[in-house]
Parts: structure tokens; sequence; C-alpha cells
């Protein structure tokens, strides 16, 4: 057989080993004491962190986990075994490819290890975030640049930074909203993940995110900024399923204080309901696998809190996950990018 000499590796964000405390607890620590995602100077992130959020927030979060476990176990990983095997199957002898997560398992630095063993020459990395974040994107990077600079032999590295504007992205993204018939749904939510005002406003020095006018239009300096992508992201799907302006809202999820990026998801949807929206039809266009944002905040959380504000049906529309034209797409902007 052919020996195959580049490898293909996608990472996604992460899962706890089982929605236990103890697993729970553990997946916590390893993702918010990572510089990048909360950013505070070292000893007041592991303050924080350490004695604070995860002792505090692990049994709420491991209820939350318990919610979204299935008998396959967590979604985000068995879609992601499911994306490697069905990518590998598509390419065949052109690329090996891999599965990681950032943090938890399968761990990005013994996935790096196997890459590493089967002696790769060359290594394309598609991170499973659509829209570059530092704290997601960026942090995927960083470790992998560090881990193999420490090889005696470093293998060329390609990166791919974000793709949320790439066609074969945006088919498949509405081809998942198509399939819940959206001219039925009085209105579309877009919904993204939030992130803290400071991450946003640091992408672009001297234009503070209150001065910035990305909702409307594409900045110059844009290129970087998560929130700009968002909305770029939203126009971009809009123009592809002919929506009217007023026919769809883009907002962001899972925040953690009222200084984070706006409009807020829940408030959004409150206030459809308030203005007598019934029918409404939510995207996440952010997670390209469902996880505990999608399955259980939005399709569960979200939803009852739209009923409760008065509307009468809240429907999720499945995330790309491991559908045949995500595969297609994943593989299009691979050999587009290079």
């Amino acid at each position: 057989m052919k020996k195959i000499k580049k490898a293909l590796l996608v990472v996604n964000l992460g899962t706890p080993d089982s929605p236990g405390v103890q697993d729970v607890r553990k997946y916590l620590s390893d993702f918010l004491n990572d510089r990048r995602v909360i950013g505070l100077p070292r000893i007041f992130q592991k303050i924080l962190v350490n004695l604070i959020i995860v002792p505090f927030r692990a049994n709420k979060s491991s209820k939350l986990y318990k919610r979204l476990w299935t008998g396959r176990g967590s979604p985000i990983l068995f879609f992601l075994n499911s994306l490697v095997e069905k990518l590998q199957i598509k390419l065949g002898h052109e690329y090996q490819v891999y599965g990681a997560m950032r943090y938890g398992n399968p761990l990005l630095g013994n996935v790096l290890e196997r890459i590493k063993a089967d002696g790769c020459d060359s290594v394309t990395v598609f991170p499973l975030y659509p829209q570059y974040a530092s704290s997601t994107t960026g942090s995927v990077m960083q470790y992998i640049m560090e881990t193999t600079g420490r090889w005696q032999v470093i293998p060329g590295l390609k990166l791919i930074d974000q793709y949320y504007k790439h066609p074969a992205f945006i088919n498949a993204v509405t081809n998942r909203i198509r399939k819940c018939n959206p001219e039925t749904f009085d209105h579309i939510v877009f919904s993204y993940h939030g992130l803290p005002v400071r991450h946003i406003n640091k992408l672009h020095p001297g234009i503070n995110l209150s001065q910035c006018k990305c909702d409307s239009a594409m900045p110059e300096y844009g290129r970087h900024c998560y929130r700009a992508a968002c909305f770029e992201t939203s126009r971009l799907l809009a123009d592809k399923m002919n929506l009217p302006e007023n026919f769809f809202t883009t907002s962001f999820q899972s925040r953690l204080s009222r200084n984070w990026t706006m409009p807020f998801t829940d408030a959004t949807l409150s206030e459809l309901a308030r203005k007598g929206y019934k029918k409404v039809l939510v995207a996440a266009p952010s997670f390209v696998a469902d996880c505990l944002e999608t399955r259980v905040e939005i399709a569960e959380d979200y939803k009852n809190l739209f009923t409760g504000a008065g509307g009468q049906e809240l429907v999720l529309a499945e995330s790309l996950n491991d559908h045949d034209d995500w595969i297609e797409a994943i593989i299009q902007i691979v050999r587009d990018q290079f």
C-alpha cells in the first residue's frame, strides 16, 4: 500500500469523558485555564478559574451534560468520529485523516504524537470553527505550532483559520435550514456563541465595538473580527435563501455577563414573542456539530423561554454534524485553500 504522507487534522473544542462531576471538573479546568480563553494575567486567571469558577460550576455543568448525553455518549464526540471516518473514505490515499479535541479526548497532543509516529510530511489543520476567534481557532493554532516546534523534524503546517464565507460552507448550512421549511416560520434567528467584549476590542485597536458598524457591512479591519464574521455569515445565508432583511436576526448566546457580544439570543427570542411572532426557526452557524449549546441551551432552554413569553413554536435547525454535504464542503475548502 502506498504510504500516506499528508495528514488532515480536524479539531473541535471538546467534551468531558462523562457527565459525572469529576470528569466535568477536569474538562472545565483544562478549558478555562487556557490563557486565550479568559485572557487575564496568569495568577488572576488561575485564582478565578481554580478557586471560584470550577468549584462552583462543576455540579451545575454536570447536570447540563446529563441532559445532553445520549446512548452514544457526547454528540460532539461521536459526530467527530463519524466525520473522520467519512472523510477518510472520501479522501482515500490522498490524506490520512485524524480527529482531535482541544480539550478532552481524543486529546490534541496525543493525536499530534500519532501523526508524528506515522511519519506525515505535512499537516493540514481544519479547526471546526467557521469564524475565527482567538479563544478557539487561535488556541488550536498556538498549541499545534508550539508542540510541533519542539519536534526534531517539523512537518509542513497548513492552517485554515476560517471559512465562514466559503460557498461550500454556506451551501451546507443552507441545506440544513431548508430541511425545516423556513418559509413556514414567522422569523429566523441566527445564533452564534458569544465572546467577551474585551476579546472583540483587541481585534481592531482604536475602534471600540460600540462604534463598529459590522452589523450592516463587513468593515475593512474586520477580517479576523469574530462579531463581524458572524454578521457576515448571516447576510450570506440570507442572500443564499433570498430572505427579506426583516425576516432574520443575528444574535449571540451563552453569555456569562452583560459585557458580552450583543444582541443576546435569549433577549431576542423573548422580544420576538412579545411582538407576536409565534413560530421561530433558530439556526446556529458557529456550531458545526450539535452540542450543549444547541441541543440543551437552544432546543430546550430557549424553547421554554420563547413559549413562556407567548411564542408557540421554536425549532432548531440541525447542525452540519456528519452530513454528506458537510463532508464534501470540508474537502472543497481544504483543496481551495491550497
